[in-house]
């Protein structure tokens, strides 16, 4: 997929070299030829989506406690506590991925889509379009809307949530439009081919389903809203039953991994999180979090420094400890410590003997494929938004889905190593589901036991919609057991948690301050402001 986006970039390049003035005349925008096809324009924009999401989760795991540092340096640490690197774009790649990355590419395609009647490259675009607003403005809040790729315009108002929540439904419309048209030529083979479709093979079916989980996971941010029991907790349901069926339909983005350019960016290769081969200490290492969700303690007391444990999931989520001293053992680092727990292993394993570079574990190999929505992410929403309504019976039968659906996530998607673990047998399943870590009954059933399986589920991916539960839930010590709550004197921002990340440095704080100050973008905390979308 990456051959793809840099041969753009060389066509792009060529075209700019010839100095032609026919070509400078039909384009408002040289840098970017605005007759591409949608067919060209696909493959590069797919990439971009994993490309932009997987630099920022780095950052958004030291918030979350998915992943955290095993260096005290500030720079590694300051993310951990609830803030961030002044003057950098650490942070701010999600939004220049929907402004740059995607930006007029997407336009581009969806425009030539429209007019050519090429309905389902119109169908992906919008639903691209409208996943992309949704991530930005759940990371960001207030962002740019319409105005975005306004010719001329060098300043950019924002728009605050409840306007980009609409927005997004608007595309979401479109996309389902376009799904249900007939193209006059066919670009089924296109589409399904390797430079083509990477997510559904052009599937309108199932990017209809990628729609609805939007509009699932949107409406299941919304647990403080006085209508939620009453309106939006319906929606919740209703969109996710309209969604995936299973696991094998959930949204996720392939790679070959047969070549550096076609690799996932969490594998090894790519270095995102391990600094281009290099064992880096700023990202990748196990939190207590996590460990202990897996170790016993979902509605137990975890098991310190286990060597095993009834949930299945943990010797095929996290790698055990190498070190002498804890050898065997899967140990943790707690968020904000630092390297004070030595011998912490980073998420890809240990490098076999003779090797010179890991083979990936889990989803953190280089052929896995990249999740963007999953089954299993929006049993979990539904299960919450029903137990929310009191409807516990259902609320219950979602729930043992869930747990069920990430089981089989794994052995769909987290086997891409070149020496995977062994699938997690039918045997395993039914112990675990049988044990004291899973409500057995739905009057046993609590919110933590949701969120906390749903914490295990998009663990290691689902970035920005497990800091959408942590915010929308305000970091509460009961619905996330495990959570580790940091104390109030090493939160940097005047003691409070995040609840929202600056936009990109370089477009605006340097180019657009007049319009971040309208927000408050300048103030030294304005990373804790809450968000519209969890507020009451």
């Amino acid at each position: 997929m990456r051959i793809i986006y840099k041969l753009s970039f060389v066509l792009t390049a060529i075209l700019l070299l010839a100095g032609c003035k026919k070509y400078l005349d039909i384009n408002t925008n040289p840098a970017v030829p605005q007759t591409s096809k949608a067919e060209l324009l696909l493959p590069p924009i797919l990439f971009q989506m994993t490309n932009g999401t997987s630099q920022d989760y780095r950052f958004i795991w030291k918030v979350t406690q998915n992943l955290i540092g095993a260096s005290t340096d500030d720079a590694s640490l300051v993310w951990e506590k609830h803030s961030y690197t002044a003057a950098s774009d650490n942070g701010g790649v999600i939004w220049r991925m929907t402004y740059v990355d995607l930006g007029l590419n997407l336009e581009n395609l969806i425009n030539d889509a429209v007019a050519n009647q090429k309905y389902e490259y119109a169908a992906i675009g919008y639903a691209i379009k409208a996943w992309a607003y949704q991530m930005t403005t759940d990371m960001y809040g207030p962002i740019i809307l319409d105005e975005a790729f306004t010719p001329g315009l060098l300043k950019f108002p924002y728009h605050d949530q409840p306007e980009v929540y609409a927005k997004v439904r608007y595309y979401g419309q479109q996309a389902i439009k376009y799904s249900n048209m007939t193209s006059p030529v066919s670009y089924a083979s296109q589409l399904a081919g390797t430079t083509g479709d990477g997510i559904y093979k052009g599937d309108m079916a199932k990017w209809r389903k990628f729609v609805y989980a939007v509009y699932a996971l949107q409406y299941s941010h919304l647990v403080n809203k006085p209508e939620f029991r009453t309106q939006y907790a319906d929606s919740v349901t209703k969109y996710t039953n309209l969604s995936f069926a299973n696991e094998s339909e959930s949204a996720t983005v392939y790679f070959s991994a047969s070549s550096t350019d076609d690799t996932n960016p969490f594998g090894p290769t790519l270095g995102y999180i391990n600094t281009s081969g290099t064992t880096s200490t700023y990202y990748g290492r196990i939190s207590t979090t996590i460990l202990n969700y897996l170790a016993g303690g979902m509605k137990g007391t975890a098991t310190t420094n286990p060597t095993t444990s009834t949930d299945p999931r943990l010797s095929r989520m996290l790698p055990a400890s190498t070190a002498t001293a804890t050898l065997g053992r899967y140990i943790a680092g707690t968020p904000t410590q630092g390297s004070s727990t030595s011998g912490l292993p980073i998420v890809f394993g240990s490098i076999p003997t003779g090797a010179i570079t890991y083979n990936g574990k889990y989803i953190f190999a280089d052929a896995a494929r990249y999740p963007l929505m999953t089954y299993s992410q929006l049993q979990f929403a539904k299960a919450e938004a029903l137990f929310l309504q009191g409807k516990t019976a259902e609320a219950y039968t979602a729930y043992v889905a869930g747990i069920r659906g990430h089981m089989a996530f794994y052995n769909t998607y987290g086997r891409a190593s070149k020496t995977p673990d062994a699938a997690i047998t039918d045997a395993e399943i039914n112990t675990y589901m049988a044990s004291a870590e899973v409500a057995q009954n739905a009057s046993t059933l609590t919110l933590a036991d949701i969120m906390g399986q749903k914490y295990i589920a998009q663990w290691g991916w689902g970035g920005m919609e497990q800091w959408c539960d942590l915010r929308k839930h305000h970091y509460n010590a009961t619905t996330f057991r495990q959570f580790y709550q940091i104390p109030t004197a090493d939160l940097l921002l005047g003691g409070k948690y995040a609840y929202r990340f600056r936009p990109r440095y370089n477009s605006e704080y340097v180019w657009n301050s007049d319009e971040l100050r309208k927000w408050g973008g300048l103030d030294v905390d304005y990373m804790t402001k809450e968000t519209w979308f969890s507020q009451p």
